[in-house]
């Protein structure tokens, strides 16, 4: 079967309708691309063979839920609850959102090792897959949900977990989180991961590729283990576990100050990998974003406030480098590894809904809420035009890489919160 076909199939299988650009004049108002998002995501709540109940798939031609990103969209779609009008046989976002974090917990391994994907006919071991940690959007919903049940599971999963990490990926000794092939990060056809494998040897994230360029220091692991063990603090402390509480806290500020002393090279204001030989692996990244993500550059210290400030003028802020009119590219514009043209699934230069929706974990944080309004109108801008949700744009014109089948749960979630953030999502769709 042709790619193509395989990819209108795979969405055909979700009920999604194939809307994409070149068929489309678009949404014809924020009402009708907010019921769609909607409906795309209703559609994606489907059953996974591996675990009983259904989860948030992500949605296009991804049919499954991925670690690095499953999690987190099903704590954006639970807290847009308040939109999703029940149906008879519907399940509840709220659940939707436990399904898919107690997917991963359920099928953790004795060993501590959790999911990289838990796909519609299979579960993969192949490598970490981490973003945004699970831990931590466990701990979101569980003041959501209000299950002590899902609370207690949770921290014990998410504590094995950072147990496999410092036992498999800390092979140099550092304290800090290694990465051994490109999918560790999530970042496929990444010029940061040219030359690595894709998958580690024989499908077990245990291995290292015999290459001399890994296993490398990663700054978004590392931040993403630092969030993590933030969040694993304050599951101990609801949990009445005070002394784990502050074991959590000290083992979350450990590894803050390794990312900062490490992986920063202050010559080009950015974070990067760190080779076997000891060198930066220059590559500007969205990894950068993924540091401010779960906050490791705190404003009240005066050293690390002049690192934000530098990062965001020097690149994030730059409209030569991330700042495009359609933030955020996935490798910085004026680097020369930008790749083009644009390939689908592509972390070389395309903007990606994933990152749209990981800006809810930072932007406002670090106080540029004005700059956020400007990027959420573009996106949602650019969703509106396409009339569809696909994966990826051009960071430069806002144009949706095709062929794609669309109904991406990741763009749907982006559009919804965008357009609730800025009083556009109608008032109409809210329950009573």
């Amino acid at each position: 079967m042709q790619r193509r076909s395989f990819l209108y199939g795979s969405a055909a299988l979700l009920g999604a309708p194939l809307l994409r650009a070149q068929e489309s004049a678009g949404f014809a108002d924020w009402t009708t691309a907010a019921e769609a998002a909607l409906e795309t995501l209703r559609n994606n709540i489907q059953p996974v063979s591996a675990y009983a109940q259904p989860v948030l798939w992500e949605g296009s031609s991804y049919r499954g839920t991925w670690m690095e990103c499953g999690p987190h969209e099903s704590l954006a779609y639970a807290q847009l609850r308040a939109y999703v009008t029940p149906r008879d046989g519907s399940v509840p976002p709220v659940q939707v959102a436990e399904n898919t974090h107690s997917a991963f917990f359920a099928l953790q391994r004795q060993d501590g090792q959790l999911p990289a994907n838990i796909k519609a006919n299979e579960v993969g071991w192949e490598s970490i897959q981490m973003v945004v940690p699970i831990a931590a959007t466990a701990w979101e919903l569980s003041k959501i949900n209000q299950q002590q049940r899902f609370l207690e599971e949770a921290y014990q999963a998410a504590a094995r977990w950072d147990n496999w990490l410092c036992r498999y990926r800390n092979t140099r000794g550092t304290g800090l989180v290694e990465a051994f092939c490109t999918y560790d990060t999530g970042q496929d056809r990444s010029p940061r991961w040219a030359g690595v494998a894709n998958a580690c040897p024989d499908n077990d994230a245990k291995k290292c590729p015999p290459d001399k360029s890994v296993p490398r220091l990663c700054p978004d692991l590392s931040a993403t283990t630092f969030g993590a063990r933030v969040a694993l603090s304050a599951m101990a402390s609801a949990l009445g576990k005070k002394a784990d509480a502050q074991q959590w806290t000290d083992k979350a500020e450990h590894i803050r100050q390794l990312i900062i002393d490490r992986l920063w090279c202050e010559e080009d204001a950015s974070f990067y990998d760190v080779d076997p030989a000891g060198s930066f692996v220059r590559v500007r990244s969205v990894a950068n974003l993924r540091v401010l993500g779960e906050h490791v550059l705190r404003r009240e210290n005066r050293r690390e406030d002049a690192m934000f400030q530098r990062l965001w003028r020097t690149q994030l802020h730059n409209p030569s480098a991330y700042w495009s009119a359609y933030p955020f590219p996935s490798i910085a514009l004026d680097d020369p590894r930008f790749v083009r043209p644009i390939p689908r699934n592509s972390w070389g230069g395309a903007s990606q809904a994933l990152t749209a929706l990981r800006t809810l974990r930072w932007m406002d944080h670090y106080g540029k809420e004005a700059e956020y309004n400007e990027l959420m109108r573009a996106w949602c801008n650019a969703i509106l035009r396409a009339g569809s949700f696909d994966q990826q744009f051009d960071p430069v014109s806002g144009q949706f890489t095709h062929p794609d089948p669309g109904a991406y749960s990741p763009c749907a979630l982006t559009f919804l919160h965008f357009a609730k953030r800025l009083n556009k999502l109608p008032e109409h769709l809210k329950r009573a």
